[in-house]
């Protein structure tokens, strides 16, 4: 039987020299192959890709396989753009779907330079009494809540009388 010491001597050895419990990702298998780098579309392929995604957002393999020929691209490669794009395009969407609410909401709302003219007609002191019917009436159209009303032209001046001469 071996002494207890000469145990934790062989086991204290053995931690010493084998480090691969220290690599936490000693388990992992390594990767098979490299991944591709990121491929720079040229200007003409960009154009061509977009030119089709405007009519066609899925394309079929036959379709799929004429656009990488004439392009000089793989099948992968057009895949992942049209993927890429429609992605792309929904985002646009909700952005501009969340743009359009928060204009709803805001022209529901008076500007600061309206809600000023509005404090500012409360101060002046009115001529008239009508004055401040007149005034209020002039805020109003000027912040477009209702349409501007203008005098009525004068009207012509009459036409010559002309008696029947005998």
């Amino acid at each position: 039987m071996s002494s207890p010491s000469l145990l934790i001597e062989i086991v204290l050895v053995y931690l010493v020299t084998d480090k691969s419990h220290l690599d936490i990702f000693s388990n992992r298998p390594q990767p098979k192959k490299k991944r591709k780098s990121r491929t720079a579309f040229t200007n003409h392929q960009i154009f061509e890709l977009e030119k089709r995604f405007l009519y066609q957002k899925y394309l079929s393999p036959a379709d799929r396989d004429e656009i990488a020929a004439s392009l000089g691209l793989s099948n992968a490669q057009v895949i992942t753009w049209f993927q890429n794009r429609r992605a792309k395009q929904k985002r646009d969407i909700e952005e501009l779907k969340k743009d359009f609410e928060s204009v709803k909401v805001f022209s529901g709302h008076k500007s600061f330079l309206e809600n000023v003219n509005d404090l500012s007609i409360l101060k002046k002191k009115p001529l008239h009494p009508d004055a401040a019917v007149m005034g209020g009436l002039a805020a109003a159209a000027a912040a477009g809540m209702m349409p501007v009303v203008t005098a009525p032209p004068p009207p012509p001046p009459p036409l010559p009388h002309h008696s029947p001469q005998k």
